[in-house]
Parts: C-alpha cells; sequence; structure tokens
C-alpha cells in the first residue's frame, strides 16, 4: 500500500478515494476517450511496465491488495469490516526514511467508513480485473460484498478520535454518503436490486467531493460505465455533474483567479478540491462537448502551475518558479542534503486560511482576509504543504 502523506502512514478511508480515483482514470480512458490506450501498459516507468497491464491499473492494484489486507477475516470478531488506518505510535520528526522509521506501528480498529471505502473499491476492483485476472476480481467481489454486509450490521462503528498520535484521524461521523457510493459501485458491478434503496434515498446536494464526502464518486461511476442494468441512472447522473459543473464553472469565472473556489474553501487541502471539481468540469466536456468545460480545466490547471496569488506551481518541478520543500518525511533536501528532494509532480496541499500549524501561522498570520495568499513553500508548514496522495491522485 501506499504511505498517505508526508508520513508514513496507511489509510484505508483516504486510501480508498485515491485508489478509486486511479481506477476511475482507468474506467473514464475505457468508456468515454480512447479504449484504455491512454493509460496503457507501458505508459509509467514503474516496476510491472511491460507485463500487458495498464500501468495505471497495477499501480492502483498495490495499494487495492493492501484494502484487502485490512478487511478482518472471517470467523473472527467484526468479521467482515475493515480496519480503518494503521501508523506509528507516536510522531515522527524528520528527515526519516521508512526503513529508518524507529516506532512500533499499530492496528487501528474497525470503522465503518473504512468498511464502506473498501466495500466501495473492491467492487470497483472486480469489474475492472474480470477480464484481466478473474481471480482477483473474485477476491475483490467476495471482499465488496462481506464489507457492504459487515457496515449494515455495524452502521454505527464511527472511528473515536483515540488513536491519533502518529497518524492522521481520517474520522467521519457521517458515512450515509459512504453508504451511497457503495452501493453505487456493487449495483454497477453486480445489477443486485437490493443496492436500490441506498441509491435512491440518498440526495445529493454538493459541488465537489473527498475523503470524507464521497457520494459524487458513486455518481461518476453511474454516470460513465455502460452497464445495461444502470441506463436509467445513468442520464440522471449524467445531468447532475453538468449541473454540478455549471456550478463550478460559476464559482470559477466569478473568482479573480482562475481557481474554482469560494472564499470559504480555502482550507486544508484546497488544491485537492480544485482537482477534484476539475474531473466533474472534464466529465461535463465528455457528456456534452461544451468548450466552456474544458476551457475551465484549463484555467484550473493554470491556477496549478502559476497563474494565482502567488504566481507560483503548487506542482513540483513544473514550472521556474515552482514548490520545492513539501512536507515529508523523506523528501527531506530542505533540511539534509542526504535526502532527496522532492521528484516532479508532487501537488501541494495549496492556500489554507485554517494555518493549523505554527510555522504557518507564524508566516501567514496576516493573510486570512486573502486566503487565496495563505500559503508558504516551507517543509515545516504542513498545513499547507503537505502532499497526501488524495490530492495527486485527481491531478493525473
Amino acid at each position: 500500500g501506499w504511505y498517505d502523506a508526508g508520513d508514513h502512514g496507511k489509510y484505508v478511508v483516504n486510501g480508498g478515494i485515491s485508489a478509486w480515483t486511479l481506477l476511475n482514470l482507468y474506467e473514464r480512458d475505457l468508456y468515454l476517450s480512447d479504449n484504455g490506450s491512454l493509460v496503457g501498459d507501458g505508459k509509467l516507468n514503474i516496476p510491472e511496465s511491460a507485463n500487458g497491464i495498464s500501468d495505471v491499473l497495477d499501480e492502483a492494484r498495490w495499494q487495492m491488495e493492501f484494502l484487502l489486507a485490512m478487511q478482518v477475516p472471517v470467523g473472527q470478531a467484526k468479521a467482515g469490516m475493515a480496519h480503518h488506518k494503521m501508523h506509528d505510535v507516536g510522531w515522527t520528526g524528520f528527515p526519516l526514511a521508512p526503513h529508518e522509521d524507529p516506532q512500533q506501528r499499530a492496528l487501528v480498529p474497525p470503522s465503518t467508513a473504512a468498511t464502506l471505502n473498501l466495500a466501495a473499491t473492491a467492487a470497483q476492483c472486480a469489474r475492472i480485473w474480470q477480464d484481466i485476472d478473474s481471480g482477483f476480481a473474485a477476491t475483490c467481489l467476495s471482499a465488496a460484498t462481506r464489507a457492504w454486509d459487515a457496515a449494515q450490521a455495524n452502521p454505527n462503528d464511527i472511528y473515536s478520535g483515540n488513536y491519533d498520535n502518529g497518524g492522521g484521524g481520517y474520522g467521519d461521523a457521517n458515512v450515509s454518503d459512504e453508504f451511497y457510493w457503495a452501493a453505487a459501485e456493487l449495483y454497477i458491478t453486480t445489477g443486485n436490486s437490493r443496492y436500490l434503496s441506498t441509491l435512491n434515498n440518498f440526495a445529493i446536494t454538493r459541488n465537489d467531493f473527498g475523503w470524507a464526502d464521497t457520494e459524487l464518486a458513486g455518481l461518476i461511476s453511474l454516470a460513465m460505465v455502460p452497464t445495461t442494468h444502470t441506463a436509467s441512472l445513468r442520464s440522471s447522473a449524467r445531468q447532475k455533474i453538468i449541473s454540478i459543473a455549471d456550478n463550478n464553472i460559476a464559482t470559477q469565472n466569478a473568482s479573480g483567479y482562475p481557481a474554482p473556489l469560494s472564499t470559504l474553501e480555502y482550507y486544508w487541502g484546497s488544491n485537492g478540491a480544485v482537482a477534484n471539481k476539475l474531473i466533474l468540469m472534464g466529465l461535463a466536456y465528455d457528456f456534452t462537448g461544451n468548450e466552456n468545460y474544458a476551457k475551465g480545466v484549463g484555467k484550473g490547471l493554470n491556477y496549478f502551475f502559476g497563474q494565482n496569488t502567488l504566481s507560483t506551481s503548487f506542482v513540483t518541478g513544473a514550472g521556474t518558479k515552482t514548490a520545492t520543500q513539501p512536507h515529508h518525511r523523506f523528501w527531506a533536501n530542505a533540511i539534509n542534503t542526504n535526502y532527496p528532494a522532492p521528484p516532479p509532480g508532487a501537488l501541494s496541499g495549496g492556500p489554507n486560511a485554517g494555518l493549523e500549524d505554527s510555522t504557518s501561522a507564524s508566516l501567514l498570520g496576516g493573510c486570512k482576509s486573502r486566503p487565496a495568499t495563505c500559503w508558504a513553500d516551507n517543509i515545516n508548514a504542513y498545513a499547507v504543504n503537505e502532499i497526501t496522495i488524495n490530492w495527486n491522485a485527481p491531478l493525473a
């Protein structure tokens, strides 16, 4: 599995939406673009390249196998549930490579949110790998259905917050959106009508999505995957995505810079929110051919690459003035030259008026009236300059 961010933690909740995003990229290319050719084998420089399977799928499988391993086995208490996360028992300093980490690791009890992340991604996995590796697909489908049943039996196993020393919390008290997401993925994959009541009884009101708010992930899958039994849902899902994209385009056009963010949306990981909104604009273009949506995507990318209040590229190695010091345990060249600098392509979290760490608060204390300026290229400023898998995945 993937290390989540600047620390060495691995989290089912954030890992789930990140894996889904890569798998969705594959399905988008398969069904709406080039029959999978843009994300085919050999497109990335990874160890699995040249094995005859999409490099994106190879990379996503690395995370998917971790998610599967976090499921409680049959015969044990809470069987079918997924452990919420695993990480060090205390916060570490840096620079620190994984093999240098002296801390013991803790496996945190299961949660309903983590279990539904597993149900959703494993159902997605099952349909994607059916014609690639049928054995793996069957494993995923079994895990997905067991996770769904376990979540139904334990709908209120909410992460307690008692295990946040050494890792991020990723607590989520409202899991109705995760139930919707998991139901969507399972219904697409199986056609079993038992998931329909969950889909029909959930109202979508958000204009974006992320690890804590996952309903639009389910909506996107319903809008994209061309199964016969989802035809009516697919039509309504597409119309909803177009409407959401219209709202985000309007927000973008009202901004002084091309970020589709209101002044209240410059929070922790605001760049991740931008990236996910660009996915929705791109899908609206796929569904309509309206160039305004494609232009919206282009404007949003311009924001990432320097058309912003800071005239700085938030993507490492992309541009003449770029982020160079993201908060990361071993991309820590800014602290110790024996450690590597960040590779090209890492997306900084972005402006955040919350300033939840002391370095950000000290450097940027006067920025809150101008939230789009609340960013600093400093390795200690994790509230504005950390990197995470769920922000980088939609940039792909």
